[in-house]
This record gives structure tokens, sequence and C-alpha cells, in this order.
């Protein structure tokens, strides 16, 4: 049985995770507020009470999503880089372990959205001819470094 991948994402990459999963939350947040104003000025015969559920549903979700899952998230993402292939194990309830081959790798890119440039962090995405794999939070020198492995393994993949 193969042993598994060793390396893990930084302990920021939490942080990143709760500031991304708390402004999907905050849009989340917009269903009760919505049905508030809808039930007070508009529709009058819609339950109030649906409100009070709605909210409920969303302070769980946030809680969730901001304080448990980023953490757990954490200790799932492991990865690892191999002379043959890029090993990735992700998932939180349903576990993900793939494997890819250097040979399939067409090309790597580094990319910030504004969450990972406040970080100074970056997503390393690696992509083949069947979809795109991505280690989604190093260190933007990591990430420039792991980046530049891959390419020069698949390359020298590609002359063999």
């Amino acid at each position: 049985m193969r042993k598994e991948p060793e390396q893990r994402l930084p302990k920021k990459a939490i942080n990143v995770w709760r500031l991304q999963n708390t402004i999907d939350t905050v849009l989340f947040a917009l269903l009760p507020t919505v049905y508030y104003f809808v039930q007070l000025y508009i529709f009058q015969s819609f339950y109030q009470w649906i409100t009070w559920v709605l909210i409920g549903f969303v302070i769980l979700y946030g809680l969730t999503k901001i304080v448990i899952w980023p953490v757990i998230q954490w200790h799932r993402f492991r990865y690892e880089v191999h002379e043959d292939e890029v090993d990735i194990k992700q998932g939180v309830i349903i576990v993900r372990r793939t494997l890819v081959p250097m040979v399939r790798v067409q090309h790597v890119d580094t990319e910030q959205g504004p969450i990972l440039r406040k970080y100074k962090m970056a997503a390393v995405s690696i992509t083949s001819a069947a979809t795109t794999h991505m280690i989604p939070t190093l260190f933007i020198e990591d990430a420039d470094s792991l980046r530049d492995q891959i390419s020069r393994l698949a390359s020298v993949h590609e002359d063999e």
C-alpha cells in the first residue's frame, strides 16, 4: 500500500479559508434578511417564524463553515511531489486521493485572488488533459518553487 503524502499546507491556510467562508456566510445571510423584509412589507401573510428558522440555519452554517470546517480541511489536505507524479489527498467527508502523472501535466500555474494576496499566498494549479488539480494555499515563494519543480519534472518526462 502506498504511504500517505507528507506535505501539509501552511497553518495560515485556515485563516484564508475562514475569511472565504465568512464571505459565503454573509451572502447566505441575505436569504433570511430578504425573507424578513418581504414578509414584513409585501406579504404579511407569510409566517414570521420561518425568518427565525432561516436565521438559525445561517448561524449553524456559519459556525460550521467558519470555525470547524477549515481546521478539519487543513488536517486532511496533504500533497507530495515525486519524480513521476504529484500525489494529492483532500476532502473532509469524502476523501479523494489523486495521482497526477508527470507525463500528463500540460502546464502549471500559480494564481492569487484578493484574499490570498492579503496573506501573501498563492494557489498552484496543475492542468492535465482531463482536468485541473489544485494545491490551494501556499506561501508565494513555496508556490513558485513548487510550480517550477513540477514544470521541470514534467518537461523531463516529455523529453524522454
